[in-house]
């Protein structure tokens, strides 16, 4: 899980960051990403993923309850297992 900056100003803007602030480069960036996020969806963390899938959560509320449960022999059986 490594990060490759070829950017070279982008690696002396960080790491600038990180100097002034005596934090490592991971921490550096890191918190500078967090703060964007909090920026983006301050109250709202997920709000993105919520909206992509109110589609689809509203689709399956559309379809009748059946009461029944899952049968794993079916599943089984369309796999010949």
């Amino acid at each position: 899980m490594a990060f490759h900056v070829r950017d070279p100003e982008t690696d002396r803007v960080v790491r600038k960051l990180a100097s002034v602030r005596g934090t490592t480069l991971t921490e550096t960036i890191r918190d500078a990403c967090e703060a964007q996020l909090k920026d983006v969806h301050p109250d709202r963390p997920n709000a993105g993923l919520r909206e992509r899938l109110q589609p689809l959560l509203d689709e399956m509320a559309t379809y009748p309850r059946t009461g029944l449960e899952a049968d794993k022999a079916f599943y089984d059986s369309l796999n010949d297992e």
